[in-house]
């Protein structure tokens, strides 16, 4: 079967527009709308402005009122450019589509801003590695503390790495829960609904059936047992009182 990335020949149109200030050697953006599949034509635009910019972008997210998966991917390539070309990309400000989705794919921290830069220690801080001891006998800073510090950036980077292996999927299952909403009269949540019942009732992984669904746009067809399953889930699922969601017309 082919690739779910190429299954996709198309990105619907992007439902975002954002606006651009200059501050110091950074890049304001803010942007409004929604953050889908769509959202990936903002990426060459972002592209250039990291270019332009001194250290990076800074991105104000309040008025963002849709943030799927898809949209977060477009973050977390962006933030991968910048750290190619040894910048930043921050959220300052985020309303609650996007905080809720950062904060579920404990994604945040990767978007944080750095504390402010300081010459060194101040009495606040402790005792440093050169230190010793502190004055209640308690151990110093040393080459154990930055092993930890290591370990700890290795797990994180190993979640980014799974994070992204496991978004780049959903695109593609994004599509296939609007089919359906299209296709029956679904909620989103209905929509997902079907989906991982009749992933879990045919033994099918759920990205696989959603690049199969989203093929029957093209002109391919379900097998008759998915599509069984799937007119199930639709009439066990959705309100009964309408006739597009009663399980008839299955892709």
């Amino acid at each position: 079967m082919p690739d779910p990335a190429h299954s996709v020949t198309a990105i619907p149109p992007c439902m975002a527009t954002m606006d651009v200030m200059p501050d110091g050697d950074r890049m304001t953006v803010t942007v409004w709308g929604e953050l889908d599949l769509g959202s990936r034509r903002l990426l060459p635009d972002l592209h250039d402005i990291l270019t332009l910019s001194g250290s990076g972008i800074d991105l104000r997210l309040d008025a963002v009122g849709f943030c799927d998966c898809s949209g977060l991917n477009v973050l977390l390539d962006l933030r991968l450019r910048a750290l190619d070309e040894g910048k930043t990309v921050t959220v300052r400000s985020s309303g609650r589509a996007v905080g809720r989705l950062l904060d579920l794919t404990g994604t945040r921290e990767l978007f944080a801003a750095p504390g402010p830069h300081r010459d060194g220690p101040t009495a606040e801080d402790g005792p440093t590695a050169e230190d010793g001891p502190t004055a209640e006998g308690g151990p110093r800073r040393g080459a154990a503390d930055d092993e930890e510090i290591h370990a700890d950036d290795r797990e994180l980077r190993s979640e980014v790495t799974q994070l992204r292996r496991a978004m780049q999927t959903r695109p593609t299952i994004d599509l296939a829960r609007g089919i359906l909403m299209a296709s029956f009269g679904l909620s989103p949540e209905r929509a997902w609904s079907v989906l991982v019942r009749t992933s879990q009732n045919t033994n099918t992984k759920l990205h696989h059936l959603a690049r199969d669904l989203v093929g029957t746009v093209c002109g391919g067809t379900l097998p008759e047992p998915v599509q069984q399953q799937l007119a199930a889930a639709v009439a066990s699922t959705a309100p009964r009182s309408g006739a597009a969601e009663d399980g008839t017309g299955v892709p």
